[in-house]
């Protein structure tokens, strides 16, 4: 029955991370999971696959919920973790999709129940009716519930999604700009509305509020990697969360993720940037 957990444990962390934005706390759930599914009684298992996502939603659902309390104390912006995906992730685009910075964003302004729902639901294809027995709720709760979360996910999400090549070509020239410390290439490659968040969690370097426009983005991102504490920062075209993005590393150890946002004229629309070194675990190779 070990190989039956192993068969299904991407699936169970991809569903654990969704919800809770946390490679650590994901891999935490597994775990739990793990030693749940060691002490059920198996004889009475009809589906694994379903009793395991279920396992795995439940554990979750609670895990979410304590949390919100430690991320209404963050320092500065909170951002979901980063992680390094396949290259061939791109071509499952339901799977990059939801496992998208700008995606996993949004996922947090829903209810823990509402996050649930439509993961269950829009991502791994569930009814109404196994949704309302994985979470304990009624099947017309879980079909308001789940029009509502696609709704919100819908409205928030960002209304342009650049091509895998489109967005390399925004990562390089981005990085080639900032690496000659080019204000007016940065500025050129900025929409007039572009937005950044940098998640340093009061440890490292970051801006403690969302910066916006193109010459305060510009200037704050040139400012810092002009500090003498980043010198020799490197970055690297990886593909972060199922896009292109730039991995930041420092004397071979890795330290820091950018994620872009796309407007339709090929300009960067949003920035975010995950710097916090406690949340960093996922960019291990």
């Amino acid at each position: 029955m070990t190989d039956v957990f192993e068969e299904h444990r991407r699936l169970l962390f991809g569903t654990a991370y969704r919800m809770l934005g946390s490679v650590a706390d994901a891999e935490d759930i597994v775990q739990d999971a793990w030693l749940k599914w060691n002490q059920a009684d198996r004889s009475a298992v009809d589906h694994p696959k379903a009793y395991l996502v279920r396992t795995v939603t439940n554990l979750s659902l609670n895990r979410l919920k304590s949390a919100q309390v430690a991320r209404e104390a963050y320092v500065g912006p909170w951002l979901p973790e980063p992680i390094l995906t396949s290259p061939d992730v791109a071509e499952e685009a339901e799977l990059a999709d939801t496992v998208s910075m700008a995606v996993l964003v949004v996922l947090e302004t829903l209810t823990p129940t509402e996050r649930a729902v439509f993961m269950l639901r829009e991502v791994f294809g569930y009814s109404h009716a196994e949704i309302a027995e994985v979470i304990g709720k009624s099947e017309a709760t879980v079909r308001q519930q789940a029009h509502r979360a696609r709704e919100h996910v819908q409205a928030r999400r960002p209304r342009f999604t650049a091509d895998a090549a489109e967005q390399r070509e925004i990562a390089e020239k981005f990085r080639e700009a900032c690496a000659g410390g080019d204000l007016n290439g940065v500025l050129a490659l900025l929409a007039p509305d572009v937005t950044t968040w940098s998640d340093g969690g009061g440890v490292v370097t970051a801006a403690r509020r969302p910066l916006h426009g193109p010459d305060h983005v510009a200037r704050w991102l040139l400012g810092v990697l002009a500090k003498p504490e980043v010198q020799g920062v490197e970055m690297h075209i990886a593909d972060i969360n199922g896009e292109a993005g730039l991995l930041l590393t420092l004397g071979g150890t890795n330290v820091g993720a950018i994620n872009f946002d796309a407007s339709p004229d090929g300009r960067i629309a949003a920035i975010r940037m995950a710097l916090n070194p406690n949340k960093l675990r996922g960019l291990q190779p």
